[in-house]
């Protein structure tokens, strides 16, 4: 089982009140009011974690090919409520997605937690379940230094590297169409295929969110050689991606995030995350924004 090695004070009363409500009702009577995905983990002893491989710093592999950021964290988090929750350990089985396969695998029950940096917006749930936010971030634009290119304007008749399934690529399909901009999208796997179109010289820029861009330039060998330009071009707020219609589930996660935003948890691995030095050694320096100081505040305070 995989846990988190220590528990803020708060998250541990927390899931000791849910422990002894599950076993007041006693093991049997409890086992048969859970459904949805409750009743799947409780079954199975098993929850699977939907992963990314190269978004830095919210979920992507280490050294030893371990699935670890801070998505990874808060899901972590997650686990626990929702063990003491089934009155079971839970073995995680990470499975590995990509912005194209991640909406599916939720759907398919592939996976039951998707934890890497998916926007939440209205056309996606339509599809599938979103935890309140956990970052905020935007569109914005890598190129090389030197280049000709500041703004989206800048963009037209170039080559556009764009990572499928995202919301990124949808933004830049629209700009191009409404500025009539004739931009030429690469359409690569994930994260670091695009980047690497941008090295290699196949696309004269890279569009995704923000703080993506930063991650994929601080773990670069050759990051002075590149720079992110231009306005935010959409607004794109972070969530856990579960699956639609299991209020069950529902109800943990969003219990859990209003407690590790009370503990002050989030904040926590935050300062972990995007304030000091990565594993890997570089740190991407990113204060937490107004804008996201203001949601946990707001996520903190209990619903009368």
């Amino acid at each position: 089982m995989t846990r988190i090695a220590t528990l803020p004070s708060a998250v541990a009363a927390w899931l000791l009140a849910g422990v002894a409500l599950a076993l007041s009702a006693g093991p049997a009577q409890a086992q048969e009011l859970l459904t949805g995905t409750l009743a799947k983990v409780r079954e199975s002893g098993t929850i699977a974690i939907g992963h990314r491989e190269a978004s830095v710093p919210f979920s992507y592999l280490n050294a030893r090919k371990e699935p670890i950021g801070y998505s990874i964290e808060l899901c972590r988090a997650l686990v626990t409520a929702i063990e003491d929750t089934v009155n079971k350990s839970l073995t995680i089985k990470w499975v590995p997605v990509t912005s194209d396969s991640r909406i599916d695998a939720v759907v398919s029950g592939q996976v039951d937690l998707e934890c890497g940096s998916t926007t939440s917006n209205l056309e996606r749930q339509k599809r599938v379940a979103f935890s309140p936010t956990m970052f905020v971030s935007g569109t914005k634009v890598l190129v090389k230094k030197g280049a000709p290119i500041q703004s989206f304007r800048d963009l037209a008749g170039k080559k556009v590297a764009v990572t499928a399934g995202t919301t990124n690529e949808k933004t830049l399909r629209d700009l191009s169409q409404k500025f009539k901009l004739n931009i030429e999208l690469k359409v690569a796997r994930d994260h670091a295929e695009s980047f690497a179109l941008v090295k290699e010289g196949q696309a004269d820029a890279f569009a995704t969110d923000d703080v993506l861009l930063y991650g994929l330039i601080a773990r670069d060998a050759a990051k002075a050689q590149y720079e992110v330009v231009g306005d935010f071009l959409s607004y794109d707020p972070y969530a856990v991606m579960y699956r639609k219609g299991d209020p069950q589930l529902n109800k943990v996660v969003v219990d859990t995030f209003q407690v590790l935003a009370e503990d002050g948890e989030i904040h926590r691995q935050y300062k972990r995350w995007f304030m000091r030095k990565l594993p890997s050694g570089e740190s991407l320096n990113l204060p937490m924004s107004a804008q996201l100081e203001t949601i946990i505040q707001t996520m903190a305070v209990k619903a009368e």
